[in-house]
């Protein structure tokens, strides 16, 4: 067999998961797709458990927060086949009301704290988890921070004034 790159983990995961595999691109060498909340975990599965493809390692679990869109969230997957140093980004767009994912701990061990961190910045659940609970901000802290859900500066604040800058 050839050599793993990016057309060829495409070719596999069209051929195994069809219509499943949208929105796929290649920004900075880096080949993303999209799947559906319903498929992701099936889709880390055979990523990781395919003699061939052998994506072994996940990077990182996290998100994005698109306030004007219908599905808000984006929860971005990055995996690895270190034997052939071949990533891939798997994005997944679910809805802003009750951000929910299945949790990948059951896929990936290392999923655990990057989920955690995930739902500590962004409070989107992931079901399943063994211990979804907050990571680095207090426990009583009852937002979400990294939401675009707040103004990024205060409007009240004098300092900023145009004229304090002989403007």
């Amino acid at each position: 067999m050839d050599k793993l790159n990016n057309q060829i983990l495409l070719n596999h995961l069209v051929e195994k998961f069809g219509d499943q595999i949208q929105n796929i691109g290649e920004p900075h060498g880096l080949l993303t797709i999209e799947t559906s909340k319903d498929s992701i975990i099936e889709v880390l599965q055979y990523l990781k458990q395919d003699a061939y493809l052998k994506m072994n390692f996940l990077t990182d679990i996290t998100a994005v927060h698109y306030p004007n869109q219908p599905k808000a969230f984006a929860v971005v997957y990055h995996v690895h086949a270190m034997v052939y140093n071949v990533r891939l980004r798997i994005k997944v767009f679910i809805d802003g009301e009750n951000p929910s994912i299945p949790t990948a701990t059951t896929v990936y061990n290392g999923a655990n704290w990057m989920e955690r961190e995930t739902y500590d910045f962004f409070g989107i659940q992931f079901e399943g988890h063994p211990d979804l609970r907050r990571i680095l901000n207090m426990d009583e802290l009852d937002v979400f921070p990294m939401r675009r859900e707040y103004p990024l500066e205060d409007p009240n604040r004098i300092d900023k004034k145009d004229f304090y800058f002989g403007r």
